[in-house]
């Protein structure tokens, strides 16, 4: 952080003399804490530097995303770091601004269908689902388990990459009878095939969708369960996509009787989840340790306003362009990691939680 923060003050001496806004940041909604947290650290990694920035929020809205971005182009930013609310639509928008002669970040979910985009900085989202579905691969508690799927929206192309990742690591586990899938026929009749094309994922995923909604997830799971039979009930696995939907579809599946235990899974490490990970409520998250998603996407930022080239590790296909990718890692969060992942490594303080045994 604080090499970031000196190579930020030292940028901004150099490219803030001419006063303005030199980067602007454009995130999906203040109503998911995932991104309140991010705009805090975004604060936090800029506090103390003479560097400009100004971060909107679209709230759920390409239509208001476009009016952030042109606004941002107005005010001259040379650098734009953007997390798409729906990577097809913010095509326009970032074309506006490659227009301008403003290079185009990518943040967290790839803009999809244009070559207007330079760069892009992610958390592996294959290797997300990876580690959710391997959870709960590790947990089964005997053959038949019940499987119940949910995902992120279809609009969104790391919805695709997370569910990719965990099919592929839960496709053999359905195939051998470890798993039987209990809310999807789209699933069910595609269980014998491991590599699915985007078509025949977008056909589960309809079925499945959360939108990430917490209350359309809940609205879902009582769906699901009111529908299931005996056999669908007992002990179960929950592949949930991120922290808010699995909170959601934690309390339906807890509430019903015949459900004997679940294993649930999450992502991004919310405080919320945190506790209910604490309180046996929920199994899992994958952290996304955003300060270092930050420091990625600012150091990108730096580079390209000194003239330089940002380090790629890897690329994303965007369905137009080979995108240059910067991989940041995951970590697997259950009970037994909270104190050393989260509070030991200063992300999250102690005090936060009620229970937690260090």
């Amino acid at each position: 952080m604080l090499l970031v923060a000196s190579a930020l003050a030292a940028c901004g001496g150099k490219s803030g003399s001419g006063g303005g806004v030199q980067v602007g940041i454009v995130l999906p909604t203040k109503d998911e804490p995932r991104w309140v947290q991010d705009e805090q650290r975004f604060k936090d990694a800029l506090k103390d530097t003479k560097y400009s920035t100004e971060i909107l929020f679209s709230q759920g809205s390409s239509a208001k995303e476009q009016e952030n971005v042109e606004s941002l182009i107005a005010k001259k930013v040379k650098v734009l770091i953007i997390c798409p609310q729906d990577g097809d639509a913010a095509a326009a928008a970032v074309e506006k601004a490659k227009a301008a002669g403003i290079k185009v970040i990518s943040y967290d979910r790839l803009i999809t269908k244009t070559d207007a985009v330079d760069y892009y900085v992610t958390f592996d989202s294959k290797s997300v689902g990876a580690a959710q579905a391997q959870y709960l691969v590790d947990h089964v508690k005997g053959s038949g388990e019940p499987l119940y799927l949910y995902a992120g929206a279809a609009s969104d192309n790391n919805a695709f990459l997370f569910f990719q990742g965990a099919w592929e690591v839960l496709q053999p586990k359905i195939a051998d009878g470890t798993f039987k899938i209990a809310n999807s026929s789209e699933a069910e009749a595609l269980k014998d095939k491991k590599d699915l094309s985007r078509d025949e994922q977008s056909k589960i995923i309809s079925q499945v969708t959360t939108n990430w909604d917490a209350n359309e997830a809940k609205n879902k799971a009582q769906t699901h369960l009111t529908a299931a039979a005996a056999d669908m009930k007992g002990d179960v696995a929950i592949l949930a996509p991120n922290d808010g939907t699995a909170r959601s579809i934690a309390d339906v599946f807890a509430a019903d009787s015949a459900i004997k235990s679940y294993v649930v899974t999450g992502q991004d490490a919310e405080k919320a989840s945190v506790q209910y990970i604490i309180d046996g409520k929920q199994s899992m998250t994958v952290f996304k340790d955003v300060r270092t998603l930050v420091k990625d996407a600012m150091g990108m930022a730096v580079t390209l306003l000194d003239g330089g080239t940002p380090e790629a590790t890897g690329s994303y296909d965007n369905g137009k362009i080979q995108v240059p990718a910067k991989q940041t890692p995951v970590i697997v969060v259950d009970k037994d990691k909270v104190q050393k992942e989260l509070i030991d490594s200063g992300y999250y303080q102690a005090g936060d939680f009620t229970g937690l045994s260090s």
